[in-house]
């Protein structure tokens, strides 16, 4: 019996990298995945081929959640598909992956590249766990995706770093909101991994001068944060809440 077998999970981000990564892995556990994206249709249908060719299940969903009202329109669409699939809107694992950075120094960041940022990063998770709390069941998983710039000083993260701040202080109180009906709510930080977000890390000259940096020698990879997602919303990860848990290989130690 794989450990997420029965489960229905929700993954945003989901069309590449390490949102592409958790949902392939969710999927792998057993756990029927929903496959969340905004533009790009394609990579989230690759996503999709990738998990039932390793024969899970899964479905995508789109929605901008740069715009005020995504996380509405992503939550109705996931719950109405669930209807449509299942009979049934309930759910068990929410994965806030979803988010954007854009470096740049405090003297270059415009208005509107900091309602962008707080939107997508914050606004977009904190009112998505809202709308789909009333679907989660009871024993459910929330992971929120954050990053261990939350714990570090980039100066070309005076917007990124703060909205992933908020998103770990926000796991720790909903940790205690939610206790009583044994859902559980952690952040996940991670450091320098291989994927479009992070052009450096995917670089090979400039990820042996960031790995100086890691103590385990080496930039991450997608499968590095989702076994840990895996693992926490699992039956084993069931005693962890209100954790944000440093997933980075041990950068900047």
């Amino acid at each position: 019996m794989k450990r997420l077998a029965g489960k229905v999970a929700l993954v945003t981000g989901a069309s590449r990298g390490i949102g592409r990564a958790i949902a392939v892995q969710l999927a792998a556990d057993g756990a029927l995945v929903a496959v969340h994206y905004n533009k790009a249709a394609e990579e989230a249908d690759r996503t999709l081929e990738l998990i039932e060719g390793a024969g899970g299940a899964g479905f995508t969903l789109a929605a901008d959640l740069a715009d005020a009202s995504g996380h509405r329109t992503l939550s109705d669409t996931f719950l109405g598909m669930l209807r449509q699939r299942r009979g049934a809107s309930s759910f068990d694992i929410l994965v806030n992956n979803a988010g954007i950075d854009d470096r740049k120094t405090i003297e270059q960041v415009t208005e509107a590249d900091f309602d962008r940022m707080v939107q997508v990063n914050f606004k977009a998770p904190f009112f998505l766990i809202q709308a789909l709390l009333p679907a989660l069941n009871d024993g459910g998983r929330i992971i929120n995706i954050s990053s261990m710039g939350a714990r570090a000083s980039f100066p070309t993260m005076p917007v990124y770093a703060p909205t992933k701040s908020a998103l770990s202080t926000l796991s720790r109180i909903l940790a205690v909101h939610l206790g009583p009906r044994g859902i559980t709510v952690n952040a996940l930080m991670p450091g320098a991994t291989a994927t479009d977000m992070n052009a450096a890390a995917r670089d090979a000259d400039l990820s042996r001068s960031i790995a100086q940096t890691i103590a385990l020698g080496r930039v991450g990879q997608p499968g590095d944060i989702a076994r840990v997602v895996a693992f926490l919303a699992s039956d084993d990860g069931g005693w962890i809440t209100g954790q944000s848990i440093d997933v980075s290989g041990g950068q900047r130690l």
